[in-house]
């Protein structure tokens, strides 16, 4: 796949997953608003209903207060006297009108028949005279209930708001409007003046926490049609209230679990696209590389095959000894480096196949450094060893691990810009087997140090262009260790050194 390509998908589903988040975003912001608008809604219309309530309480409190006043009954007594003689006059019509209905040789014909009592002969007469009676009585309770209303604004200005309104009685109202308008929270309300002056509170922290949670606080004044230098406002706060609005969105829930599954598949996919962009990078490197080690020994041996078949090059024993050296040492690399390849097919394997056997790790580093030292020596550098591990006996493939060491020491020599000095020891650490291999060479950079036991991973070599390689050395490394059950870390500065140490259990405490 093309970098063109990688970076069109990516920006693609970038901008698809931010217009997904924002869409989502927006939704639940809508849904949000709209439930704590309803919300407040029913909040404020209980209010009011809860001040009317209390202020229509006030007045039939102080009304029947009034009507039990003698005066104020005697007036009643007269009225109600009144209006037993009305109906008492609207029965004798009644009255009337069933005699002339029995007399009559109509069934259903209507008689009529009026009384005199009160001086008054026809129904027209009979008729503003009720009408008028009425009418006086009418003025007369007016009058009543005027001056009661009267002393009863008079005596408001006078009268505190505790006078008022029942403190205990208005927990209970409004508790009550609220369940009938759908609002079934846990409520705190208190009473405040007109400057914020707390009056009464039904919860003894109430007045902190509502002047900690201003954006909750309900407000509505009492006596709303009043104009009155006592105003007093009913402050009701709901603690729970976010709380609810979240709950209302559980429906949401699953959206957003689904939005954040997308992003976490979105970051692996980026992930593994640029790994496999990566590891498609190093294969071409390998398949250059290789391609490059295979061919030098090719030629070499091709033009040396050559110069054996041209009758014009002489044949001295001292000639084809020298051939013949060179075809062997170029099948010997051309060998090696085929061993290197088949080596991969280790990385495509779970576990390999080991042959362990019990071999003294002091004896078998000896053994590789006097076949290495050769190649040292012959750069001018120098080979020193401390082997002062007392227990050096550990169950390994032999053939492996002597491919971990050379390979160590290898890219020691290979790394390195001056005359090589370098230093393999061993010891003992708490029944394991420690073994380090520390050069003077050119270093690693530290952005290097992570990744240098990755397959086909080659480190910047710098000024030295003359290194050859696959990639694959210290990936081999990796897995041949760790499969001795032991570890390996790598320490480097730049143009100071490395030091490889590898950590393996000795046969004592080796676990099959």
């Amino acid at each position: 796949m093309k970098k063109t390509t990688i970076w069109i998908l990516i920006v693609s589903m970038l901008l698809t997953f931010v217009g997904l988040i924002a869409l989502q975003a927006r939704y639940v912001r809508i849904n949000a608003e709209m439930i704590e608008s309803q919300f407040n809604e029913n909040v404020q219309r209980s209010l009011f209903q809860t001040v009317s309530l209390v202020e229509e309480n006030e007045a039939l409190e102080y009304l029947g207060q009034t009507l039990e006043d003698p005066n104020f009954s005697q007036n009643s007594e007269k009225n109600m006297s009144m209006d037993a003689q009305n109906v008492r006059l609207k029965k004798n019509i009644d009255s009337m009108a069933n005699d002339d209905s029995s007399s009559s040789k109509l069934p259903n014909r209507p008689i009529i028949r009026l009384s005199t009592r009160h001086g008054k002969s026809t129904i027209e007469e009979t008729s503003r005279y009720l009408q008028e009676k009425f009418r006086q009585n009418f003025s007369r309770s007016k009058t009543i209930l005027d001056q009661a209303i009267f002393r009863w604004l008079k005596e408001i200005d006078n009268k505190d708001i505790s006078e008022r309104v029942n403190f205990e009685e208005l927990d209970g109202i409004l508790s009550t409007i609220l369940v009938n308008n759908g609002v079934e929270l846990p409520f705190y309300y208190s009473i405040v003046d007109r400057q914020g002056k707390l009056i009464y509170k039904c919860h003894k922290s109430i007045h902190q926490e509502i002047e900690n949670s201003e954006n909750n606080v309900y407000t509505q004044k009492l006596f709303p049609l009043e104009d009155s230098n006592k105003t007093a406002y009913l402050q009701v706060i709901f603690p729970t209230k976010q709380n609810f609005i979240l709950n209302s969105m559980n429906l949401l829930l699953p959206s957003i679990a689904l939005v954040s599954l997308i992003l976490v598949i979105f970051m692996v996919a980026i992930i593994i696209i640029f790994r496999q962009k990566r590891l498609n990078n190093m294969k071409n490197d390998f398949v250059n590389n290789m391609t490059h080690e295979f061919k030098t020994p090719i030629s070499t041996i091709s033009l040396a095959s050559q110069m054996l078949q041209d009758p014009g090059v002489g044949k001295t024993p001292e000639k084809l000894i020298k051939i013949s050296n060179v075809i062997r040492d170029e099948t010997k690399r051309l060998s090696f480096q085929v061993e290197k390849v088949l080596q991969m097919a280790i990385f495509e394997k779970d576990k390999s196949i080991l042959k362990l056997n019990d071999i003294r790790i002091n004896s078998l580093i000896t053994d590789i450094i006097g076949n290495f030292s050769l190649k040292v020596t012959n750069k001018g550098g120098k080979i020193s060893s401390k082997l002062l591990a007392t227990k050096d006996l550990a169950l390994i493939d032999e053939v492996h691990f002597t491919n971990v060491i050379f390979n160590l020491m290898d890219n020691a020599l290979k790394y390195c810009d001056k005359p090589l000095l370098l230093n393999i020891e061993t010891w003992n650490e708490k029944e394991n087997l420690l073994i380090s291999i520390e050069d003077n060479g050119i270093g690693i950079h530290k952005d290097d140090l992570k990744q240098i036991f990755e397959k086909f991973f080659r480190v910047s070599t710098g000024n030295l262009h003359n290194v050859k390689g696959f990639g694959l050395g210290l990936a081999y490394v990796k897995k041949i260790v760790t499969e001795h059950k032991g570890t390996i870390k790598v320490e480097s500065e730049l143009n100071i050194g490395t030091k490889f140490t590898i950590t393996i259990p000795t046969l004592k405490n080796y676990e099959l």
